[in-house]
């Protein structure tokens, strides 16, 4: 074959991976887009004007602007969290609080994808979270943070999350908000959650958590209302009883509040979370 064909050959090749890329790229923002249109349609229908303030940064989901007007309506302009069970620290809850100037702590099983400075507004410790331990690896982090309280608690341990908050409220922790994932598959007035294990891992099936009904139990006995579940089912926000008043325009009833899951798919918004973005964000 001459130079010239195999020149010709190589550009057919360059401009069909090219408009694979492109074909591909456009599949993406099309679902991405269809995603959020049926997000945005679930939100609008929804009675709880929280649920309407879903927004997603760094979250999986819509949490992170149900967060923001939770602390919002809470008058939490900065803050402390504590999040449990963080994955690689690129997506999860307390992100957005970290970006907007809050310090915190995680505690998560797996390594991060960056490092943590030892003096920062991070403190991270690589651990195994089981309801005997938590309470006190929460308790040695919020000394190493030189924190006295939690304004804003996550639990995500894809199993015993139910557990891990009954044992940090029965050692006395009373942050202002709290999110945990439910299981959306048990609908109100149900009562379910996996038996404890402290090592239990996710194999990706529906036994996993607990259901919404057996949170509002454990929560409401600590006096904690439920005031909000995320638009994909998967997420319970709890406030304190004595913050009521900041909620009076949000449904009481359970039934009102609960989200059946719809979390097959997944949006994505904006670019790729990279390491180094939040690797800057940890240098103040």
């Amino acid at each position: 074959m001459s130079e010239d064909g195999q020149a010709k050959d190589a550009d057919t090749l360059i401009l069909a991976a090219l408009n694979g890329f492109l074909q591909a790229t456009a599949i993406q923002r099309w679902r991405d887009i269809f995603i959020e249109e049926h997000w945005q349609r679930k939100q609008r229908a929804s009675k709880n004007p929280l649920l309407r303030k879903g927004e997603k940064f760094y979250s999986q989901s819509d949490e992170d602007g149900i967060t923001l007007e939770i602390c919002r309506r809470l008058g939490l302009k900065h803050g402390f969290f504590a999040e449990i069970g963080v994955g690689n620290g690129l997506e999860n809850n307390s992100l957005v609080l970290l970006m907007q100037g809050w310090r915190g702590v995680w505690l998560g099983g797996e390594p991060l994808a960056f490092e943590v400075p030892d003096s920062g507004p991070l403190f991270f410790q690589q651990c195994w979270i089981t309801r005997e331990n938590c309470a006190e690896l929460l308790s040695h982090a919020l000394e190493v943070a030189g924190a006295k309280e939690i304004d804003f608690l996550s639990v995500d341990v894809d199993g015993n999350d139910l557990y891990v908050l009954e044992a940090l409220l029965a050692a006395g922790l009373r942050p202002k908000a709290i999110v945990c994932e439910y299981n959306g598959k048990f609908p109100p007035p149900v009562r379910w959650s996996i038996a404890y294990d402290a090592g239990h891992t996710w194999d990706g099936t529906d036994y996993q958590g607990a259901s919404l009904q057996s949170f509002v139990d454990v929560a409401s006995k600590s006096d904690y209302r439920l005031v909000a579940c995320n638009v994909t089912g998967q997420n319970a926000f709890f406030v304190r009883n004595a913050d009521a008043s900041a909620f009076s325009d949000v449904p009481t009833a359970i039934e009102q509040l609960f989200v059946s899951p719809d979390y097959n798919w997944f949006m994505s918004k904006g670019l790729p979370a990279s390491p180094r973005t939040i690797a800057r964000f940890l240098e103040r």
